[in-house]
């Protein structure tokens, strides 16, 4: 599974551990990822994620899962995001239709 926020697309950054000889060697840093499940309105399940909690915050502060995404333009969300857009745009105009 890739270390990748679902929502905000922060992935793994590199870079030195410098020790007090200031000798330098390569480390990791990892995204702070969390599993999230958020309730979609929409759909009518819950949909689990994994994001980093600064992705948490932001779904959070924008209304909740459904909110978030129909109102995030495709260009600023990540491939897993987009196709969970498409269902969510595709379960609400059968909604309507009904």
């Amino acid at each position: 599974m890739a270390r990748r926020c679902a929502v905000t697309g922060k992935g793994v950054l590199t870079g030195n551990n410098v020790s007090h000889a200031n000798n330098k060697s390569r480390r990791r840093y990892l995204p702070n990822l969390q599993e999230a499940s958020f309730f979609s309105d929409i759909l009518g399940a819950p949909i689990r994620l994994r994001l980093t909690t600064n992705g948490i915050r932001t779904v959070e502060h924008n209304g909740g899962l459904d909110a978030f995404l129909l109102g995030t333009p495709d260009r600023r969300l990540p491939a897993e995001a987009i196709v969970l857009k498409r269902r969510l745009e595709k379960a609400q105009a059968r909604k309507a239709a009904a």
